[in-house]
């Protein structure tokens, strides 16, 4: 008997490592599904994968196996990290590396809490779980992980599908309308590998509705072109972060964008990236004004990200050149980066260790559009990118959309990649072109539908000509934002739940106390 029982408990534990192993391995796999790789099949795979890992698990083991995958997807995906924090940081490989893990660690708690809810309200298992309740408790716990502690919304399931048919639901629900697509395809694999003909049937007709309806509605225009077009031009100065704040690279930085404005003059909009001036604007606004009117005499109007203020009290902006300057202050700042929800004691160390430690101001929530060569410019800085529903104040006044950024802190990673697919998607949903200009790339030119129109090479020192027209006109999602897809995934939900609550599930085989015979149970 003893030796029996050992017997089934080697087995369940060998069955739960397998799990386990196959939780990591298709984690692992999910960041294949994003930019730069952009095999985008994988994401539904990956995920229906993991939904049929938690089928009929308690939630302590739904939540293991969810921590497991995440830990997997997002230390593939969000690696660099560690390249921001030790390479151009300079933090201890031993901090960095620490830093990064637990970054990576509390990303993975939100699929670890995912599955422990799903299993607790017993939503893991049958064709209604896994094609209505489960896709839309993913996409509420990835809402709130869009948003709660400042924010983090990369690998989102729907980023992955910007070159999929998918991408024509940007426009009309948004990021998390295409992320529910691709959880729900998820939920569609697990049914038609575990459930019964009629649940696979209906599988099946759900996953081509999802396709075959994003398929039709391609071709379908939200906004309108404005009459004339607008010819730009984006500067990349390429220079490297460990170089760009050192005081001897001051002089050659200015006359490296004076003359890469020079080749740009005659575009009728210039635009430099992100904190392209490694210095204070009062300090060389004179300059500034100088190099502003020689492009100006050529039809020009300079845009350029630069700190504004003081050392101790400064935003990270960008300043329209115009007769009378126009500011934009960045308003969604980077944890850790822009500033420090730490402690004095912790603060004071981050000074002594020559780290930054000085919290930038953030700008107002509801900042006008800046009035640019005959458009109105929707700007947004760097990782403010990352949220769509925050730029919706812009719409529909606004004409284009730009965005700079300066990803030389990840180096020859995969993060500039990523970021600039998290950039289509927000052209995709407003309807509009998104001008990119980035310090050492990607710089590119974004058209309404977010497909990339052009870019030059990362890296090297260069200007990007184009010419764009202004939109007019509001998408769906612009209209209406994020609102419709939560409240409908959180009504799935509970409108499943309380079935559930009512009385036993028909997909669900009652106890097998309750199946055996009088005579047996006696």
């Amino acid at each position: 008997m003893n030796v029996h029982v050992r017997e089934i408990g080697a087995e369940r534990a060998q069955t739960r490592a397998a799990k386990l192993g196959i939780a990591a391995a298709s984690g692992a796999v999910l960041p294949f599904a994003f930019a730069p790789f952009g095999v985008f099949p994988l994401a539904p795979l990956s995920y229906a994968l993991l939904f049929a890992l938690w089928r009929g698990e308690r939630p302590s083991r739904a939540f293991r196996l969810g921590l497991v995958y995440g830990l997997a997807s997002f230390l593939g995906g969000v690696h660099w990290v560690y390249v921001s924090l030790n390479t151009y940081g300079l933090l201890h490989p031993l901090i960095a590396g620490s830093m990064t893990l637990l970054f990576v660690t509390v990303l993975a708690l939100f699929p670890a809490v995912t599955g422990a809810l799903a299993a607790r309200l017993q939503i893991t298992s049958g064709a209604v779980s896994w094609l209505v309740a489960l896709p839309a408790l993913w996409v509420l716990i990835e809402w709130l992980r869009g948003w709660i502690f400042t924010g983090f919304g990369w690998l989102s399931a729907g980023y992955s599908q910007t070159d999929s048919w998918l991408m024509a639901l940007a426009p009309v629900g948004g990021l998390h309308a295409m992320s529910w697509a691709v959880v729900v395809t998820a939920g569609a694999l697990v049914t038609l590998a575990l459930g019964d003909r009629r649940a696979r049937v209906i599988a099946g007709a759900v996953a081509a509705l999802v396709w075959l309806g994003a398929f039709a509605i391609r071709g379908v225009d939200f906004t309108q072109p404005k009459d004339e077009p607008v010819s730009v031009a984006l500067v990349q100065g390429a220079i490297p972060q460990d170089l760009k704040w050192q005081p001897s690279q001051l002089a050659p930085t200015l006359n490296l964008y004076r003359s890469l404005t020079r080749q740009a003059a005659g575009s009728r909009l210039i635009v430099w990236p992100e904190a392209a001036m490694p210095v204070l604007y009062d300090d060389i606004s004179g300059w500034l004004g100088d190099v502003a009117e020689e492009t100006a005499a050529r039809g020009s109007t300079l845009v350029l990200g630069i700190l504004v203020g003081t050392p101790e009290d400064f935003g990270n902006s960008v300043v329209a050149m115009t007769d009378t300057p126009q500011f934009y202050t960045k308003r969604h700042l980077v944890p850790f980066g822009e500033y420090f929800p730490v402690p004095g004691f912790v603060r004071e160390r981050l000074r002594l260790m020559n780290l930054p430690h000085i919290d930038a101001e953030p700008g107002p929530s509801n900042q006008p559009p800046l009035d640019v060569a005959g458009e109105r410019l929707a700007v947004t800085i760097c990782y403010e990118a990352l949220f769509g529903a925050e730029q919706l104040h812009y719409l529909p006044e606004a004409t284009l959309l730009v965005n700079v950024s300066n990803d030389a802190w990840f180096g020859d990673s995969i993060m500039p990649h990523q970021h600039l697919q998290i950039a289509r998607l927000r052209a995709a949903e407003a309807g509009r072109y998104l001008l990119r200009s980035t310090n050492t790339g990607i710089t590119a030119v974004i058209d309404p539908r977010g497909r990339v129109a052009s870019t030059i090479p990362q890296f090297e020192p260069g200007v990007l000509k184009a010419v764009v027209q202004g939109f007019t006109g509001a998408t769906p999602y612009a209209v209406v934002g994020n609102w419709p897809v939560i409240t409908g995934a959180l009504l799935a939900v509970g409108i499943v739940v309380l079935r559930r609550r009512r009385g036993p599930s028909a997909e669900t085989p009652p106890p097998a106390a309750s199946r055996a015979s009088p005579r047996r149970r006696s």
